[in-house]
């Protein structure tokens, strides 16, 4: 795997849990089979199956952690105190199934915590290096496409899910261009930066918390939204249950466009 192309000022614990995440992944690859990486080992904490390749990738993790003394919050061990004021929320493995079959779109993905706001974010793409950095209050270096209106736009899509399908095709009919990456942290992050209009699930409320942390920051620095399909508040918490529909986007028409036609 390439070195992760973290941006200059990142937050060392940011830094450092990114490149503990990247270099643990790089090594799985070469030391595993692909269904050796798929493989379910665990029941995580938010109730999910924990693949090998998601156990391996958040033990670095977690050691990375520690050493810099910041708290966690992950989808597989849940909340591990570091007696610290910082907690770092992550998804270690963004894409677990694409990250175990070689397909080359996953990543890692996080947010800093203080006093339960996040305030600031770093996404890494495994297989390329390419890393996206934002902080609340301060505009990114990268800007959304500026798009306005579902009609002709690029959109990236959850897969279509029992109860979804006619959502679905609504905004398929609608848009130029549908893609299914099945790495919402990626997508959202392709978002930011312009190369799609927008992401969304359309209502299987499959998103976690740390599916969506990362663009809470990510996203509005260059210039688009997250929103929660019916309206949720995206917050931090620890309870792990808690789901949403998310949707990322250019801008807010967009936003509220992409609502409209998923709930018809």
């Amino acid at each position: 795997m390439p070195e992760a192309q973290i941006p200059v000022g990142t937050h060392p614990a940011l830094a450092a849990t990114a490149r503990a995440a990247a270099r643990a992944y790089g090594g799985a690859r070469g030391r595993y089979t692909r269904l050796e990486l798929r493989e379910e080992v665990a029941l995580g904490a938010d109730g999910t199956p924990t693949m090998r390749v998601d156990r391996i990738v958040e033990d670095a993790i977690l050691e990375a952690c520690a050493e810099v003394g910041v708290n966690l919050l992950s989808e597989e061990a849940g909340f591990v105190d570091n007696g610290s004021a910082a907690t770092l929320c992550i998804d270690p493995v963004d894409g677990s199934a694409n990250a175990a079959l070689g397909v080359p779109l996953s990543c890692y993905a996080g947010a800093l915590v203080l006093d339960s706001e996040p305030v600031e974010a770093l996404t890494v793409w495994f297989d390329t290096g390419r890393a996206w950095g934002a902080r609340v209050g301060e505009a990114a270096a990268f800007r959304t496409t500026g798009r306005t209106s579902l009609d002709g736009a690029s959109v990236c899509l959850l897969r279509p899910k029992r109860g979804t399908e006619e959502a679905w095709m609504r905004v398929a009919n609608r848009a130029d261009r549908i893609r299914v990456l099945c790495t919402t942290c990626l997508e959202t992050a392709f978002v930011a930066e312009g190369s799609v209009d927008a992401f969304a699930d359309p209502g299987s409320d499959t998103h976690r918390l740390m599916d969506l942390i990362a663009a809470l920051v990510t996203v509005p620095a260059a210039g688009g939204v997250l929103l929660d399909l019916r309206g949720r508040p995206l917050e931090f918490d620890l309870d792990l249950s808690r789901r949403w529909s998310g949707i990322a986007a250019a801008t807010p028409e967009l936003g509220d466009e992409l609502i409209s036609a998923i709930l018809g």
